[in-house]
């Protein structure tokens, strides 16, 4: 299990539905039969005070070095130029997605092995972009489990807002932790940037730690560029070298359907208490760094493919092209044979970082740059 590469060990279900609401409109009935708990709500005991200053709480952080899933890099993979002048480094806060399936219960306990195998593989793939500026920093916390993003009782809404606390007990741990004027990067998938939306708006927006973001990735959910990106505290990333900005993208292979997609997007309400219906999604290329534009695909530096046992990945340079549609979506071309785990409508969720791996790398290297030279 530990060999494995990535997310690809799970089935099909496992690995396109894990963290997502949208996908709720995939066959609803049987996947509420299949992942959503037919138990009652339990609150979750409050965290202790300091609970964090556990490295075991911690799947990254500075001190773990050994098995440490988030420095994990591709096979002869090596940085050819210093990423950050002077050996600077920022702090890093990354949120895994859900890696908890079963319907046993509500929110994840913390000695779930299986989540916690799966959560360390999700890193390896994500937060490893993120490894050559700074110290990753990758909290354990009690995840809600798939089936709250497949129901509409009120339990699924209860274990998300469970789960965010052990979050915000985690993120203020950290900034605590670390020097007060260290540079910090914020990143996530999937219900870790659903958490991450959430974070922005409690914990950065109109205070002095919003100086302090290099960036924010809130990849793989959607944010509101009118009703959400106002009450976040950071600017949209409109440019590569930006800083103090958020960035977020949602893949698709074309033709792309999101008609489901949007069908739930428009029923929801923005973080400035109006709804989001028929409101534009943020859409980052993450190959040019801006927004709303193209790249070809000869302009990707590397995208993630795994090897045919799974357990290492290589990095393809030039397959798979971006570009922003009018809707905030963000297209990737023909079908890329990457893998077997796209969801119906072409939604290549999965993928998200995988198939700009090496334009990430890229990008927070240079925002960490611009922003040191402030």
């Amino acid at each position: 299990m530990a060999r494995k590469f990535l997310y690809f060990v799970a089935s099909m279900v496992i690995l396109v539905l894990a963290g997502a609401f949208v996908f709720r409109l995939y066959g609803e009935e049987l996947m509420e039969v299949a992942f959503v708990p037919d138990t009652e709500f339990t609150a979750q005991k409050v965290l202790e005070t300091n609970v964090y200053d556990d490295p075991h709480m911690w799947l990254a952080r500075p001190e773990l070095v050994k098995g440490n899933p988030a420095l994990w890099l591709p096979e002869g993979y090596s940085d050819t130029d210093p990423a950050v002048p002077d050996g600077k480094k920022a702090a890093v806060f990354f949120i895994h997605p859900t890696s908890f399936l079963a319907r046993d219960r509500w929110n994840a306990p913390l000695d779930d092995k299986e989540s916690q195998a799966l959560a360390r593989l999700y890193l390896r793939g994500q937060a490893s972009a993120f490894n050559a500026v700074g110290d990753i920093w990758a909290p354990r916390y009690r995840q809600a489990t798939l089936g709250a993003f497949l129901t509409e009782k009120p339990e699924g809404q209860q274990a998300l807002d469970a789960a965010y606390q052990d979050v915000l007990a985690a993120f203020d741990y950290f900034v605590a932790k670390i020097p007060s004027d260290q540079p910090i990067i914020l990143a996530g998938h999937s219900q870790g940037s659903l958490h991450l939306t959430n974070l922005l708006k409690d914990r950065v927006a109109g205070t002095p730690l919003a100086n302090r973001v290099v960036a924010a990735y809130v990849v793989g959910w959607p944010v509101s560029v009118d009703t959400d990106v106002p009450e976040m505290g950071l600017d949209i990333c409109a440019a590569p070298e930006q800083t103090r900005c958020m960035l977020s993208w949602e893949s698709y292979a074309e033709p792309a359907d999101y008609s489901r997609i949007v069908e739930v997007y428009n029923k929801t309400i923005g973080f400035n208490g109006e709804p989001r219906k028929d409101s534009k999604l943020l859409c980052t290329n993450p190959i040019n760094g801006d927004i709303d534009s193209a790249a070809v695909a000869s302009a990707n530096l590397g995208t993630l493919v795994p090897n045919d046992d799974l357990s290492e990945a290589s990095l393809v340079a030039g397959s798979v092209p971006a570009r922003c549609d009018k809707r905030g979506f963000l297209l990737i071309g023909d079908p890329p044979e990457i893998g077997p785990y796209a969801l119906p409508g072409n939604n290549y969720h999965v993928y998200d970082y995988s198939l700009f791996w090496s334009n990430i790398r890229a990008d927070v290297q240079r925002r960490m740059t611009a922003f040191l030279a402030r």
